[in-house]
């Protein structure tokens, strides 16, 4: 399929990779992204799933995608299952508003991992690679306007939200033509898998 993407004809699909909570906390997270929709007109980032992004979009040719697939599924397998504890609400000011994730220091390491494997096995160049990340999920962004920002992080900056989480896999994330689908899972090793 043809698309037009930033002036450009391209014929490949657009992915991101990411984290992703359990059903549960989706939900609250989709509730929250709801809440700014009806309070604020944020809503482009009801487009995703709740995630915290380790790599940023890429586009692949769609011949690609099993390579893609192949190369995740196996570094998947040999990473170790953690938890994450989110608490509180940030924000990078003047357009995004996030729940924060308290200690970076796994993702991180799982990132810079996983920045190993799409140099060396998917053929990254170093501009597509996001080198460092600030862990967390967003709840608006981009149509958060500015002048709307700053009564939206008055209202859920000093708010209370709390939660604890296991991350059991990777995510493979595919651009639909209006929204990010969870395309792929790619389950981290637990001894009941081995």
């Amino acid at each position: 399929m043809y698309k037009k993407y930033k002036g450009i004809l391209k014929s490949s699909n657009l992915y991101f990779i990411a984290l992703i909570p359990d059903e549960k906390l989706r939900e609250e997270v989709r509730c929250l992204k709801e809440e700014f929709k009806e309070r604020y007109e944020a809503k482009h980032a009801l487009k995703s799933p709740a995630h915290i992004t380790l790599q940023r979009p890429f586009r692949r040719a769609e011949a690609g995608e099993e390579k893609i697939v192949k190369i995740l599924k196996e570094f998947s397998k040999i990473q170790e299952r953690f938890e994450v504890r989110l608490s509180g609400f940030g924000c990078f000011k003047p357009r995004v508003i996030f729940i924060k994730v308290l200690d970076h220091k796994k993702i991180q390491k799982l990132h810079l991992r996983l920045n190993r494997v799409l140099l060396d096995d998917l053929d990254f160049t170093e501009k597509e690679i996001n080198t460092k990340i600030h862990p967390h999920i967003t709840l608006a962004t981009r149509d958060l306007d500015n002048t709307i920002f700053y009564r939206a992080w008055d209202d859920f900056k000093d708010k209370v939200f709390e939660a604890d989480f296991i991350f059991k896999s990777l995510f493979l994330l595919k651009h639909n033509g209006k929204y990010w689908d969870i395309y792929r899972e790619f389950p981290f090793y637990s001894e009941e898998s081995a």
